[in-house]
C-alpha cells in the first residue's frame, strides 16, 4: 500500500496491526488477535475521519494516487472483444492514448482513454498519461470511425495534461487538441466521458467534451494543475494548496457548477482501496448515461451537446 502524505498516521496504525499478525504467523503460540482488531478499529475510524474532511489539495493527491485503477483496468473489466487500434496515420502511435473497438454490455462501442501505466517501465512507455499530438489525432481517427459506423464513444480521462515538450509543440499540439475537442462536438453518436483520476487542462477537454460527463468522487478536473497555477500567479509552486482551493477543481465543486453531470462514489480511502467496487460503479454509470441517450438521433445528439456547453458559459456568468 502506498500511503499519501496526509495518511502517515494511518500508515503507522495499519503497519503495527500487520506487524502483530506477522508475529502471530511466525509463532502460533502468540495470541494477538484482540490487539490487532483494536488497531483495525482505530485505523477504520481514522480513515473515515481523514476522508470525511479532505481539502481540495488532498483530493488532488488522491486523484493522482499511483494505485488507482487505470484505463486498462476499466477496459479489461468492463469491455469484451477489445481490439486496440494504433497510430494516427500521420506520424506515430502515442502510447499515452489507448483506444479501439469493443463491446460494452454486448453493445459495439469505441472506447478511448489515457493510460498512465502502473510501474516505472510502463509509466515511461505511456509517458505518464500525457499525450502528444499523435495521441489526439489517433482519438480523432477513432471518433471518425465511430461516427461512420454509428457506434457510441466512451472516453476514460486520466491525464495531468497534454505533453508540453518541444517535439509536441513542433508537431502541432494545440491544433491537435483543438481538433479533437471539435470532433467531440460534431460526431453524431452518443459520447459519454468518465474522469477516473486527473482531468488536466486541454488534454482532458479534448476527450471529455461529450453528451454526458461523470467524475469519480476524488477525481479532479481543471484548466491547469495547482502547481502550474501557483507558479504563474505566485511565482511559487509551493503555493499549490492555495491554488487548489481557488481553482474549485473537485468533483463536488464541478457538480455544483454544472460541469459534471454526476459523481460516482468511491470507497472510504479512495478507489485504490477497492478497485473492483469502483470499476463496477463506473460500469453502471456508463450504462445509465448510454441508456439516457438512447432514442436521440444524430441531429439531436449534436444539438444537445452544443447546448450543454453553451449553457455552461451562461451558468459561469452567475456562479
Amino acid at each position: 500500500m502506498n500511503y499519501l502524505e496526509f495518511e502517515k498516521p494511518l500508515a503507522e496504525i495499519e503497519g503495527k496491526a500487520e506487524e502483530l499478525r506477522a508475529l502471530a504467523r511466525a509463532n502460533e503460540a502468540m495470541d494477538v488477535q484482540s490487539e490487532a482488531e483494536a488497531l483495525d478499529r482505530k485505523a477504520s475510524t481514522l480513515l473515515n475521519d481523514l476522508y470525511g474532511k479532505l481539502s481540495r489539495w488532498q483530493k488532488c493527491q488522491v486523484a493522482r494516487h499511483p494505485d488507482r485503477p487505470h484505463c486498462k483496468d476499466y477496459v479489461k473489466a468492463l469491455f469484451t472483444e477489445f481490439t486496440p487500434l494504433a497510430g494516427d496515420r500521420n506520424f506515430a502511435d502515442d502510447h499515452a492514448v489507448i483506444g479501439g473497438m469493443a463491446r460494452f454490455d454486448d453493445r459495439p462501442v469505441v472506447v478511448i482513454g489515457h493510460e498512465k501505466g502502473n510501474d516505472t517501465s510502463s509509466r515511461i512507455d505511456h509517458n505518464f498519461g500525457m499525450a502528444r499530438p499523435e495521441g489526439y489525432r489517433k482519438a480523432i481517427r477513432l471518433m471518425d470511425l465511430a461516427d461512420r459506423f454509428n457506434l457510441p464513444v466512451i472516453t476514460l480521462v486520466d491525464t495531468p495534461g497534454a505533453y508540453p515538450g518541444k517535439g509536441a509543440e513542433e508537431r502541432g499540439q494545440s491544433e491537435a487538441i483543438a481538433r479533437s475537442t471539435q470532433k467531440c462536438l460534431t460526431i453524431g453518436v452518443p459520447l459519454v466521458s468518465v474522469i477516473i483520476g486527473e482531468g488536466g487542462s486541454g488534454g482532458a477537454v479534448a476527450f471529455a467534451t461529450g453528451n454526458r460527463l461523470v467524475m469519480l468522487e476524488h477525481a479532479i478536473y481543471s484548466v491547469i494543475s495547482p502547481e502550474g497555477c501557483a507558479s504563474i500567479l505566485w511565482k511559487d509552486a509551493e503555493k499549490m494548496r492555495e491554488a487548489a482551493e481557488a481553482l474549485r477543481l473537485t468533483a463536488q465543486d464541478l457538480l455544483e457548477l454544472g460541469v459534471t453531470d454526476a459523481v460516482v462514489p468511491e470507497p472510504v480511502g479512495g478507489a485504490h482501496r477497492s478497485k473492483d467496487e469502483v470499476v463496477a460503479s463506473v460500469g453502471k454509470s456508463i450504462s445509465a448515461m448510454l441508456k439516457d441517450l438512447d432514442g436521440l438521433d444524430r441531429v439531436e445528439l449534436v444539438a444537445a451537446r452544443r447546448k450543454k456547453y453553451l449553457d455552461l458559459g451562461k451558468k459561469g456568468l452567475t456562479a
